[in-house]
C-alpha cells in the first residue's frame, strides 16, 4: 500500500470535525469566560460612558480610557507573573506586596540623598538598587521553603508582616519625596506613544514566556507542582527550581513597586502595596491557574489582570460607592471563577445539542 493511500485512509477514518465541535472546543477553554467577563465589562462600560472606548492620539502618545486601563494593569501583572510561577510549584508568596514597599522606599531614599537625582544615570542606579534589594528578598523566601522546608504560606507571611516595618525604618517613618524626570519616567512616561509601563510589562512578560516555554523549565515547575516527590526521584532539580522562582517572584514584585510608585515619586512605606498580594493571586486564579499548583496558564494571567484593572474603573464609571465596592468586585470574580469551573463546564460538556439528521427524524415522527 502506498504512503498516499494510507494517508487518506487515515483521514477517512478520523471523524470530521463539524462547527458544532469547534464551537465546544472554544466554550471549553480555559480563557472563554475570562475573555467573555472582559469583553463584558468593556463593553457595559462603554455603553454607560459613550467616550469609554475611543483612542486619541496627542503629541504622538495614545490616549483614552482603555490606554488608562492598560496603564494599570501593568503593576498587577507584574506582580501575577511572578506569583503565577510560584503557584505552580504549589506553593505562594504573600511578601509581594511589602517587597513592593521596601523596592520603593530603597530607591527613592537613594535618590534624595543624591545630589544628581535628576540626572538618568543615577535614576538608574536608583532602580538597579531597588531591584537588587527585591532580589535579596526573594532568595530569603526561596531559603525559608526550598532549603529549610518551612509551609509556603508561613515562610512569606514573614516578610508580609516584617517587610512594611522595614520599609517604615529605611524612610523613618516619613513620606520620602523626590524630583527626578527620568525616574518618573518609568511610571509615566511614553515610548514610541505607549505608555512606559505597558512597555515594561509586555517585555516582562515575553521574557517570562520565553523562559518557560521555550526551554524545559516550564514542565519541570508543573512537574514540581504535580509531584514534587516524584519529580525528586526523577531527578528534577525541585529545591533549586523552587528557590529560582522565589527569587524571579521577588524580582518582579520589586519591580512592580517601582513602576507603580514612579509617576508619584513618593514612598509611602505603609500604603504602598498593601494588599496587592491578593490581586496578584487573584489575577492569576482569574487566568485559570489553579491553587493547588501544576499546570499555569501566563495569557490567562494577563487577561486577569485586564479583568481587574477593568473593574476598578468601572466602578468610577457606575459611581458604585466605596462601601460596596468590595461586594461589586467580588461578585465579578465569583462568577468568573465559577464559569470557569471544571465542574461547571461538565455539566455544560454533558448537555450535547441534537445534531440536524436527529431533529430532522423527531420533526418527521411528530
Amino acid at each position: 500500500m502506498s504512503n498516499d493511500v494510507l494517508v487518506r485512509d487515515t483521514a477517512a477514518a478520523r471523524p470530521a470535525t463539524t462547527g458544532r465541535d469547534r464551537l465546544q472546543q472554544v466554550v471549553h477553554h480555559r480563557l472563554f469566560w475570562p475573555v467573555v467577563a472582559l469583553v463584558a465589562l468593556l463593553l457595559a462600560c462603554g455603553v454607560r460612558s459613550p467616550g469609554f472606548l475611543s483612542i486619541s492620539v496627542q503629541d504622538g502618545h495614545l490616549f483614552g480610557q482603555i490606554i488608562d486601563i492598560l496603564r494599570f494593569s501593568a503593576t498587577p501583572l507584574l506582580l501575577a507573573l511572578g506569583m503565577a510561577l510560584v503557584i505552580a510549584t504549589g506553593g505562594i508568596d504573600l511578601s509581594v506586596g511589602a517587597v513592593m514597599a521596601i523596592s520603593l522606599a530603597v530607591s527613592l531614599t537613594y535618590l534624595d540623598a543624591s545630589s544628581s537625582a535628576g540626572s538618568v544615570s543615577t535614576a538608574l542606579v536608583a532602580v538597579m538598587i531597588g531591584l537588587a534589594v527585591a532580589v535579596i528578598f526573594g532568595t530569603f523566601n526561596g531559603f525559608l521553603v526550598s532549603v529549610l522546608g518551612i509551609q509556603p504560606f508561613i515562610a512569606t507571611m514573614i516578610l508580609m508582616v516584617a517587610g512594611r516595618g522595614i520599609a517604615m525604618l529605611i524612610t523613618q517613618g516619613q513620606i520620602t519625596t523626590v524630583t527626578s524626570a527620568p525616574f518618573k519616567f518609568i511610571g509615566s512616561g511614553f515610548v514610541l506613544g505607549i505608555p512606559t509601563p505597558v512597555v515594561i510589562a509586555a517585555v516582562v512578560f515575553v521574557l517570562v514566556a520565553l523562559l518557560v516555554r521555550k526551554s524545559a523549565l516550564g514542565m519541570l515547575l508543573e512537574s514540581i507542582g504535580i509531584n514534587r516527590e516524584a519529580s525528586r526521584l526523577a531527578g528534577v532539580p525541585s529545591r533549586n527550581i523552587t528557590w529560582f522562582v522565589y527569587i524571579l517572584c521577588g524580582l518582579l514584585a520589586g519591580l512592580a513597586g517601582i513602576v507603580y510608585g514612579a509617576p508619584t515619586m513618593a514612598a509611602d512605606a505603609n500604603n504602598i502595596g498593601l494588599m496587592k498580594e491578593m490581586d496578584a493571586i487573584m489575577c492569576v486564579v482569574l487566568g485559570g491557574t489553579t491553587l493547588a499548583g501544576g499546570k499555569f496558564f501566563l495569557g490567562g494571567t494577563v487577561v486577569g489582570a485586564l479583568i481587574l484593572s477593568t473593574i476598578e474603573r468601572a466602578v468610577v464609571i457606575f459611581h458604585i460607592p466605596s462601601q460596596i465596592t468590595p461586594l461589586f468586585k467580588a461578585i465579578v470574580i465569583i462568577a468568573v471563577c465559577v464559569a470557569q469551573s471544571p465542574r461547571l463546564r461538565e455539566m455544560i460538556g454533558s448537555v450535547r445539542l441534537p445534531s440536524p439528521a436527529a431533529r430532522k427524524t423527531v420533526e418527521e415522527a411528530v
